[in-house]
Parts: C-alpha cells; sequence; structure tokens
C-alpha cells in the first residue's frame, strides 16, 4: 500500500492539472502557444500514460491501455505538433483520463493491489509520479502563460511603474572546503541527484537575493542587448535571431512603461521581485555586464550549482525560491549516476542543457530541496527563470 502522503498529494494534482485543462476552451485544448511547449491536452494525457507505463506496464505486465497511445505521449515518437494534433477532443480526453485515474489510485490504496516489485520499494516509484506530476502542473502554467501573451493586446497602465536600480546585493561568503552534494537516504530522490558526491569549493561569496527586475531594467538601460562584449558567440546568434531585446514576459506601455504580462492577466512589475523570463545567454550577460562594474560585486559570474547547493544546505540561501535559477554549469550525471526507473527518462547529455536550480513561485513542495535538479536548454526564455549571482571572496577586492 503506498503512503497516504503520496496518495493525497498525487490525488490533489490530479485534481489541480485537470481544473487547469478545464480552465480553457475545448478550442484552445489542443494548441500550442509556444513551438516547444506542447498543448494543455497533450500535458494532461501525458501525465495519465506515465501512470499507465508504469503501474500497469511495467509492474503488472498489463500494457495493452499504455500501448494504445504510447505514439502520442513519448516525447520523439511523432513530432511534437502531430501528436497534440493527434489527440481526441478535450472531454473525451478528461473522462479517459479521470476514469484511468481513479482506479490507479485505488490500486495503490489498497493492500496487496500492486505487487512485489524492486521499483515500488519504499514507494520510490511512487515518489517519482508524483514527481513527474508536479513538473507536468508547472509546465501547464507556462503554457497559460504563453495564452496570456497570445491574448496581450490592451494596453496596461502601471499603478507603479518600473524604475532601474544600480546592482546591489547582500551576500555571504562561503569558504573553501570539501562539502556534500546530492541527496542521501530519500526515497523520493530523482536518480541525477544520486550518489552523494564530496566536491571542493573555492571561497565565494553568493548573493541573498536572485538579479531583480529593476537590477534587470538597469541592464537594459544601460545597452546590454546592443554590447557585443556581453555576449558569448552562441548567444551573439541567438540574439540576432530575436525581435524582442527584453525578458519574455516583460511588454511596454504607451507611457513607455514596462509591465509583466502573467497567467491570469497583464500586472505591474515590481521592483525587488527577481526578474523571470530571461535564458541562460541573458543571464550571462547581465552577469558579464555587473562584473565591468567597479566596487565590491566586479568579477560576478552566474553560480555554478554545486555554490547553490552548498549556501542553500547550510541555511544561507532562504528557500523555497521565486524562481528557477540559471547556473554556470552544463547538465551532468554525478560519478556512479545509475538510472531510475530505467532508461526511458535519460540525462539529457547535450551541451546545450544547463542547470536550473531552486523552484520557481508555481513548484510544488515536493520538488523543494537542496538536492533537486532541473535543466533546461540555454535558449529557452518560456520558463519561470532568472538569476543569481556569485562574486570573488572579499579579500580579493578589498
Amino acid at each position: 500500500m503506498t503512503s497516504t502522503t503520496i496518495l493525497g498529494q498525487l490525488g490533489g494534482l490530479h485534481d489541480m492539472q485537470l481544473h487547469l485543462l478545464e480552465s480553457v476552451d475545448a478550442e484552445e485544448a489542443p494548441r500550442q502557444f509556444h513551438p516547444q511547449l506542447p498543448s494543455l491536452d497533450w500535458l494532461f494525457g501525458r501525465g495519465v500514460y506515465l501512470e499507465l507505463h508504469w503501474l500497469r506496464q511495467r509492474l503488472m505486465d498489463d500494457g495493452d491501455l499504455a500501448q494504445r497511445v504510447s505514439h502520442l505521449f513519448t516525447p520523439g515518437a511523432l513530432p511534437l505538433q502531430e501528436q497534440c494534433a493527434q489527440l481526441p477532443p478535450r472531454d473525451h480526453l478528461i473522462n479517459w483520463g479521470t476514469e484511468i485515474r481513479d482506479e490507479h489510485l485505488r490500486r495503490m490504496a489498497t493492500p496487496g493491489a500492486l505487487p512485489d516489485h524492486p521499483l515500488t520499494r519504499n514507494d520510490q516509484l511512487q515518489w517519482f509520479l508524483l514527481q513527474e506530476q508536479a513538473k507536468l502542473f508547472e509546465t501547464m502554467l507556462e503554457v497559460l502563460n504563453q495564452r496570456s501573451l497570445h491574448q496581450s493586446v490592451t494596453d496596461h497602465l502601471c499603478a507603479v511603474a518600473l524604475s532601474p536600480a544600480a546592482p546591489h546585493w547582500q551576500t555571504r561568503e562561503i569558504s573553501q572546503g570539501h562539502y556534500r552534494i546530492g541527496a542521501r537516504d530519500e526515497p523520493k530522490a530523482y536518480d541525477n541527484e544520486l550518489p552523494p558526491q564530496a566536491v571542493e569549493l573555492s571561497s565565494f561569496r553568493i548573493a541573498l537575493s536572485p538579479v531583480s527586475n529593476a537590477h534587470y531594467l538597469a541592464f537594459m538601460q544601460a545597452g546590454g542587448y546592443e554590447s557585443s562584449d556581453l555576449w558569448s558567440k552562441e548567444g551573439q546568434q541567438w540574439l540576432e535571431s530575436q525581435a524582442q531585446r527584453h525578458p519574455a514576459y516583460w511588454r511596454l506601455n504607451r507611457a513607455g512603461d514596462w509591465y509583466e504580462v502573467a497567467i491570469n492577466g497583464n500586472t505591474d512589475l515590481p521592483a525587488g521581485e527577481p526578474v523571470a523570463g530571461i535564458n541562460r545567454f541573458e543571464a550571462e550577460a547581465f552577469a558579464k555586464w555587473v562584473s565591468q562594474l567597479s566596487g565590491e560585486f566586479a568579477g560576478a559570474v552566474l553560480q555554478h550549482e554545486y555554490q547553490w547547493e552548498v549556501a542553500t544546505r547550510s541555511g544561507v540561501l532562504p528557500q523555497p525560491g521565486r524562481v528557477w535559477e540559471w547556473c554556470s554549469n552544463p547538465f551532468h550525471p554525478y560519478p556512479e549516476y545509475q538510472p531510475f526507473p530505467g532508461d526511458t527518462f535519460p540525462i539529457p547529455q547535450s551541451h546545450q542543457h544547463y542547470s536550473l536550480r531552486g523552484g520557481s513561485l508555481h513548484t510544488q513542495q515536493v520538488l523543494r530541496r537542496p538536492s533537486l535538479r532541473h535543466w533546461a536548454d540555454e535558449a529557452d526564455n518560456f520558463h519561470f527563470s532568472g538569476a543569481r549571482l556569485v562574486f570573488p571572496p572579499r579579500h580579493q577586492w578589498n
């Protein structure tokens, strides 16, 4: 029998995903609002398929239902646009998915209904499925944010206009030493958090808060998007392909003030809130701009994910996060990495995938822990992603 904690959270996520799908018109459910994001109904169906695949096909050797829809919900089986186009109407999809999910919850709650299997020891597979549903829920919110961008045709009058602010942060120094990273004795841990590692870090200072909206506006007004020396070769190529030179969710009103297009409509940009909707190229260019400034923030760089985890684990950084934070390092497996639950969820090996840490306002609590690792293509700016900087230790600039 699965723990009641998992069952309660999983049932809650089922309901939350269903609510998001039903919040749009039936004609919008199959629509892709961004070429790299699936439709809402695909994301809902993907969640149902994952449970079919692992609970029935892999645990119970009953793969009939999963195999019927695997070509629709397995990434890469068909082009994403074709998968979204072939899905049934929303109401049919909801009826199909709700019936299957109710049965899965019943089986997990009934002693002996699931076979004894290595995958379910300590509820490890159940934790995996719960967290995958949490990730799908957050992606559904990204889709709704893109929907808002498509619908944003009215001007927004800002109650408080965003003004630039010179980069400034409170910082804490982490001394050189050996530190532990990764999960330990946590059934919910993803395979990419394991096994725990000892890493050696040089001394560094880390900003206690992410890059803010006001900081980023200062970068924009200082010509950050026009200064080629701030951008890597790949970043410059990306920039040249873009029509807009600002965070993905920002828009300029008739008065010349910036506002944000959010899931529930247009809103002011609070100066102190973390900037969101930037990719790693933009985060890196901002860091290079700050690094060239004189004073205590000279030499700034994007954080490495190990620096973030050590600072969070030691209580220097508060949890939970408000934006996913880009890191300087490509996403990679730890030494002695062992995939779980199988080779259908490989760690990305492309050098274009970089680590993200922290979690956004929309990240579920089950995904909030110091060891959790996320990743994205460095050009992606449609996530709820921002940046945090680290700096040389004080003795190097005093």
